[in-house]
């Protein structure tokens, strides 16, 4: 799927974009690069395999991976890779067979599922593919869950806080629509405002493109670099390289090993 349209409008400005060629220098950052802060994920000897009877299959074969504040990341490799399974262990939704996981200073390779649990709803906000949206709850009512399983009772404060984030995301004209009355552009700001309810210090997106089209996937690559811009760290599992020509670093896996890591001098938002 092609994330850039060849020419169209966004928020009210015109814009051209083009690929560029394979053999050109990427052209200069307009925006300068926020400076990034301490370690938030360390991931080190990292091993997972999965047991199928009597067979052992291996999936990750000993994955190192540091993610500072700020960091703008893109996971990308094959069908195989592993890289559906290190986010899953990012996202605590998954244990390690072996190695380290810490996030911040907190080594949850070895947390219970209760504080797992617990790590997932004050530390890490999801974005998925298909959205994950109730679909009889309205915008600012599906933006709540997470504040709801964690047992925060709403009040008007919450309210507020969870309309300014679908305005935010510029919602602001649907805030009592229910999924099924929204495009899958919107249902995914949907998610990014839902993502944000708890102030997360690690953004997590799953192919967050995937079901979207190419000028509804710019869009959501923009908002997802505002947020960057602002100082959010994402970490972001894509199988297209015009959508990880956003991040500001791409890591390849294969065959459950990183095969390269990369910083992108010129992420595609900051041009």
């Amino acid at each position: 799927m092609g994330a850039r349209p060849a020419e169209g409008t966004l928020k009210g400005c015109h814009y051209i974009m083009h690929a560029p060629a394979t053999d050109a220098p990427p052209p200069p950052i307009r925006t300068p690069l926020p400076p990034l802060g301490d370690t938030v994920v360390e991931v080190r000897d990292l091993f997972k395999d999965y047991h199928m009877g009597d067979v052992t299959v291996p999936v990750l074969k000993g994955v190192d991976l540091t993610v500072r504040e700020g960091e703008f990341v893109a996971l990308m490799g094959p069908s195989g890779s592993g890289k559906s399974t290190l986010m899953n262990i990012l996202g605590c939704l998954d244990r390690p067979t072996s190695g380290s996981y810490f996030l911040t200073d907190r080594d949850v390779a070895r947390m219970s599922d209760d504080q797992l649990s617990e790590v997932r709803s004050s530390y890490l906000g999801f974005i998925f593919q298909a959205y994950n949206l109730l679909p009889q709850y309205t915008v600012v009512e599906n933006v709540e869950l997470p504040l709801v399983y964690q047992g925060i009772k709403l009040d008007e404060r919450t309210h507020a806080r969870c309309i300014a984030l679908a305005e935010m995301v510029g919602l602001a004209e649907r805030l009592d629509h229910r999924p099924l009355q929204l495009s899958g552009g919107q249902q995914q700001r949907v998610a990014i405002a839902r993502a944000l309810v708890n102030d997360p210090q690690v953004l997590l997106a799953d192919e967050p493109t995937g079901n979207l089209d190419s000028r509804t996937s710019v869009e959501i690559m923009q908002t997802l670099t505002e947020l960057n811009k602002a100082g959010k760290t994402i970490v972001m599992v894509t199988h297209e390289p015009d959508i990880a020509d956003w991040a500001r670093r791409v890591v390849r896996l294969r065959d459950g090993v990183v095969e390269s890591d990369i910083t992108n001098p010129s992420p595609f938002g900051y041009r």
